[in-house]
């Protein structure tokens, strides 16, 4: 069976993404992959904005065999198509202020001072997604390939509008000497 998209029989589900359950009712997106535990294959589920967000490749598969309507059809198709350009953009899954002093950016390898604005980063791999550290706010353009993460890290992190404000400054903003 490949990708595809179905409604949710029930509410057991949740997303691997978001880690938010998907109602029962609600269109969801699945991901095949073989099983890594047993012969045969698995379904990882998403809501559909999750799955063209961290999963774009197999998003964007799966589009058309879509039967059913996807609200927001056109600006989902543009956060997946963002995503396969920027191959590591998928790997953001939010944005706080660093607890401490003593994580290192991922991308320039200088400490992120305690306060200051990180993108929080993951990996997807043996069907699951992984933690993989944080990047400062002023390294996401290079890192990533683009400084638009605003939206995508709001996704996965409760942000308020201040804190979206101060986090489009810190990515903005040239790294502090």
């Amino acid at each position: 069976m490949p990708h595809g998209f179905e409604i949710a029989p029930s509410g057991r589900a949740k997303c691997r993404a978001c880690g938010r359950a998907i109602a029962k009712g609600e269109l969801r997106f699945g991901e095949r992959l073989p099983n890594p535990y047993a012969e045969g294959e698995m379904t990882l589920w998403f809501h559909p904005e999750c799955g063209a967000l961290a999963r774009p490749e197999t998003f964007r598969e799966a589009l058309p065999s879509l039967t059913e309507p996807l609200p927001d059809r056109e600006r989902l198709e543009g956060i997946a198509a963002l995503g396969v350009e920027h191959r590591r953009l998928p790997r953001v899954c939010g944005a706080e202020r660093s607890p401490s002093g003593r994580a290192k950016c991922r991308a320039c390898r200088e400490p992120i001072p305690k306060d200051a604005w990180r993108i929080k980063l993951q990996y997807f791999q043996d069907a699951r997604f992984e933690p993989a550290g944080a990047i400062h706010a002023h390294c996401a353009a290079e890192y990533l390939g683009t400084a638009d993460v605003v939206d995508r890290a709001r996704h996965f992190t409760e942000l308020t509008e201040a804190d979206s404000a101060e986090l489009r400054l810190a990515l903005a903003s040239p790294p502090a000497e």
